[in-house]
């Protein structure tokens, strides 16, 4: 199965079990979004991401420029599930 063909398959599970009403919502978030032109301005597959720091799960400031000293980094954002 494809990414594509699980993405599909998972937008068919929520559109079940979620209230038009909410539904609604999400399409209108979505739609204000890509009429918005952020996607354009989003940082491309293999394009350098500006320096910056953020707290790992044991509360220390780790910055990318300290991990960049290490090697190669891998950026994944995750936001969560709900």
């Amino acid at each position: 199965m494809t990414l594509k063909d699980r993405i599909n398959a998972l937008k068919t599970k929520y559109e079940a079990i979620t209230p038009k009403e909410i539904q609604d919502v999400m399409h209108r978030a979505t739609e204000e979004l890509e009429k918005s032109g952020l996607k354009d301005k989003a940082p491309k597959v293999g394009e350098r991401s500006p320096g910056f720091a953020l707290k790992d799960a044991e509360g220390a400031l780790i910055s990318l420029g300290s991990l960049l000293e290490h090697g190669p980094v891998v950026l994944s954002f995750f936001r969560g599930g709900w």
